[in-house]
């Protein structure tokens, strides 16, 4: 795992715990930390659909999935 994929797990937690402020501004501790991981794990989990997504298009020989 790289500096890369961390930063961008920790930009998910950051954006889940302000949506989760803006939807209730008296959102107590546990719902933030609860956001907060669902953030990190959210994030973490799109960037590897991502690069298996890339991986899967390079071994097809493929550069994206639009017909030709």
């Amino acid at each position: 795992m790289g500096l890369l994929d961390t930063l961008g797990e920790v930009a998910g937690a950051i954006a889940a715990v302000e949506a989760t402020e803006k939807l209730d501004p008296d959102a107590g501790l546990l719902a933030k930390g609860a956001a907060a991981v669902a953030g990190f794990k959210g994030a973490g989990a799109l960037e590897e659909l991502v690069e298996n997504k890339e991986n899967s298009s390079a071994d097809n020989g493929t550069a994206d999935d639009s017909p030709a």
